[in-house]
């Protein structure tokens, strides 16, 4: 029997990979973006992906969504928390409210909303249980400079998941999360080219190949439910992590 799948943030990124890794390992994906033109051109005739046009902030589309996953493939036994976006870098005294109210908004509302749908499924299915995956980032410890928002709420969701692991434990549903360092995609290469453009004489941060975090996330949702990863932390090796700051 397959297993499925909802991803956030599929469109790009961490999200496009680890959708690509979860198909190529004969999972069925559901593909959570705001683009559904671009989750289509890239996903669309596969029949074990299905595009899901959605703004994890809004709470009905988020509720049509899941629902509309689970009535096409029966249960979902995955949730990988992934959608997420970093604002413009600034000191906290310039950091405008708007900036900080869209990514509490994507980053911790949308992860709270998602989670929440998922859970309410994952406890009435049968049989009962899943795994929701948190992507919580190397800010969920550690901040880089200029990232306020990013950081508070990438700390909240590590709270958001130790609440999840606790909570779902009556009904077979563990929480856990991932802390992913700077994997080679579009929004670390945008925030190497910040640092460049501030600095032309600094050295770029190290990056990974974004699909060891793909498959790390696979590890992950392949276990079974007597058995959990509640954090785990995947990064380059040289990147500035322990001691940052």
């Amino acid at each position: 029997m397959s297993k499925n799948i909802i991803i956030t943030g599929a469109s790009s990124g961490i999200g496009r990979a680890t959708a690509d890794c979860f198909l190529a390992a004969g999972w069925t994906v559901g593909l959570i973006a705001r683009r559904s033109a671009v989750l289509s051109q890239v996903f669309g005739d596969n029949p074990a992906a299905m595009p899901l046009e959605c703004d994890v902030s809004d709470e009905g589309a988020v509720a049509a969504a899941f629902d509309a996953f689970v009535a096409k493939f029966g249960r979902l036994d995955v949730l990988f928390n992934n959608a997420g976006l970093f604002t413009p870098a600034a000191s906290i005294d310039e950091v405008t409210l708007k900036n900080w109210k869209t990514s509490v908004d994507v980053n911790l509302t949308g992860s709270f909303l998602c989670a929440r749908k998922a859970f309410g499924l994952m406890r009435a299915q049968d049989p009962q249980g899943g795994r929701i995956i948190n992507n919580g980032s190397i800010s969920a410890h550690t901040p880089r400079p200029g990232s306020v928002a990013y950081t508070a709420t990438k700390h909240a969701i590590t709270g958001l998941t130790k609440s999840i692991a606790l909570d779902g434990r009556p009904y077979r549903i563990n929480g856990g999360q991932i802390d992913i360092g700077n994997a080679g995609t579009e929004m670390v290469t945008e925030l190497n080219a910040r640092k460049l453009a501030a600095d032309p004489n600094a050295t770029p941060d190290p990056v990974m190949d974004v699909n060891h975090s793909a498959r790390a996330v696979l590890q992950m949702a392949e276990l079974p439910l007597d058995t959990n990863i509640l954090f785990m932390t995947i990064m380059a090796s040289e990147m500035a992590f322990v001691g940052r700051g």
